[in-house]
């Protein structure tokens, strides 16, 4: 049955142009979209941009430029970026914008007089680089230095606002207890309880900001701390009639691991809090956190803007017009860092898996099928063969929902494989081809496998959405057709079914799909 689905990245700062990292997150939330909208769900996907950050400010000044024309200036990057590898996010969150704006300055009024936050002084260390307040006990297992950049943290005291995080700790735990699902992977969920247990109080405002921010209210010299900011987008872009279902379906959360912290502690503290609120019974906890490890260079680093060895727009843009906007969301979503181990982005490993699951399996199979069509059948798809009547399992189809998006990959192309590539060697229609008296027979097997191919295709789309849709196109399938006519969702269900071809369709041969990549010689 459709069900309805809300899926969020984290918003990300504008201090300087997206880059792998950005696009990865942002990737995998949207296969993850496209899967639901394929199933008929009624979905919502946000990404968006942070613009609230004390490095904004900085570099803005850095390039000469007003905070808000560099803010600009690279929230435009990050909604191009986006546009160009073709996300289906349905809003862009910018922390500037009025109605983000106000809901913030509304829910901190809320917790200010519910006395859930409340003036105080904070004295201990800062992380500037995370812009991260870090408790003198983490502070001190990490050696006064960030566990991120491991630049020294600061030592600071300042007037504050803050939020009693303390309050809801047994809260907390009894909701990791009851849900375990609520942060994944485990290893993460394991190492957070830990945390929370020994949680006090936490800042939510910040002074010295030159009014870059969104004010605490009734006090001008606070601004409200970035993070808090950041984290009530995920509140503030569904809090209007239209959308509100969406966050009380229960939301989808993807972060790296480096802000797991906020989103699982911090975040549905303060939901907890708001939730207690005359006008907020509606608020309720996010559905899921998931939190994933990092790409890495091959020499092990993690990639980022400070080591200056990430992949940037153009670096993406050379890697698409080599292989295709396909092959990197396919490569991203399969080999990327969902789990607890971080990945290595290599320029050989990706050839080798754009080689060996695209261009040697999924293109090489269409090719290979729509062309003996083309040659024994004169391009007119054969009807089925009682004596090669044939079926294909899809189990495992839950596993998107698990966020096993390998595996989801795998199932697509495993059909490829099994019920394509195999039975092809095992029946040889091009042996049989030579006896005119076995063509029925020849006609049955190529049917079986063009069938098989377009479950694989649905299968496949919300990987590589752009090459399974062409592939529709020259069997004579108009389900992206369907999609648009019915608002992007889909009937997955019913596509996967068997027999859903019909003889006598015209098939077209096409251009390979996915070209073999031979690597240039040195």
């Amino acid at each position: 049955m459709p069900e309805t689905f809300y899926v969020t990245t984290p918003i990300y700062y504008v201090n300087d142009k997206p880059h792998l990292g950005h696009v990865y997150t942002t990737m995998v939330a949207d296969v993850v979209a496209r899967h639901h909208r394929l199933r008929g769900d009624d979905t919502f996907f946000l990404t968006g941009v942070d613009e609230h950050s004390a490095k904004v400010v900085d570099k803005a000044a850095e390039m000469g430029l007003s905070t808000e024309a560099w803010a600009e200036q690279n929230a435009g990057a990050f909604k191009a970026t986006f546009e160009k590898l073709e996300m289906t996010h349905d809003d862009f969150v910018r922390t500037s914008s009025a109605h983000h704006k106000a809901k913030v300055t509304e829910y901190v009024a809320a917790l200010l007089k519910s006395g859930d936050v409340y003036e105080g002084e904070y004295e201990g260390w800062y992380d500037a680089g995370q812009e991260e307040y870090v408790p003198e006990n983490k502070a001190k297992d990490q050696d006064y230095k960030s566990e991120v950049n491991g630049k020294p943290l600061v030592k600071k005291t300042e007037k504050n606002y803050f939020f009693r995080l303390s309050n809801y700790v047994p809260a907390l735990l009894e909701h990791f207890e009851t849900n375990p699902g609520f942060v994944q992977p485990d290893a993460r969920r394991n190492e957070i309880v830990n945390r929370i247990k020994e949680a006090q109080d936490v800042p939510i405002s910040r002074t010295g900001t030159g009014g870059w921010g969104i004010p605490v209210p009734g006090d001008e010299e606070q601004s409200i701390y970035v993070w808090i900011d950041a984290l009530f987008n995920y509140l503030t872009y569904v809090d209007t009639p239209d959308r509100r279902h969406y966050w009380q379906s229960g939301a989808v959360h993807f972060i790296a691991k480096d802000i797991l912290w906020f989103h699982a502690s911090v975040w549905p503290a303060m939901l907890m809090a708001l939730s207690k609120i005359d006008g907020y019974g509606w608020v309720n906890l996010p559905k899921m956190v998931y939190s994933h490890s990092y790409w890495i260079s091959d020499s092990g680093e993690k990639m980022s803007k400070s080591l200056g060895n990430f992949l940037d727009p153009e670096a993406i843009d050379r890697c698409v017009g080599t292989f295709g906007l396909d092959a990197l969301r396919y490569f991203l979503a399969t080999r990327g860092p969902l789990g607890t181990t971080d990945s290595a982005f290599s320029a050989e490993l990706f050839a080798e898996t754009y080689n060996a699951d695209l261009a040697n399996t999924f293109g090489n199979s269409a090719s290979r099928v729509t062309n003996m069509i083309g040659k024994y059948f004169d391009g007119v798809l054969p009807g089925p063969h009682a004596a090669q009547q044939r079926a294909v399992d899809v189990g495992g189809s839950d596993a998107v929902e698990r966020l096993h998006l390998e595996a989801a990959g795998q199932r697509g192309l495993k059909v490829v494989r099994e019920e394509v590539d195999s039975y092809i060697e095992q029946t040889r229609p091009f042996t049989m081809a030579k006896e005119p008296e076995k063509m029925p027979e020849v006609g049955g097997v190529l049917y079986n496998c063009t069938e098989a191919l377009r479950i694989a295709s649905v299968l496949l789309w919300p990987f590589i959405p752009d090459a399974c849709e062409a592939f529709w196109q020259r069997i004579g399938c108009d389900y992206a057709a369907q999609m648009k006519a019915n608002g992007g969702k889909g009937r997955l269900d019913e596509w996967v079914a068997w027999g859903r071809l019909k003889p006598g369709s015209a098939i077209e041969k096409g251009d390979a799909l996915f070209p073999r990549y031979v690597a240039p010689k040195a």
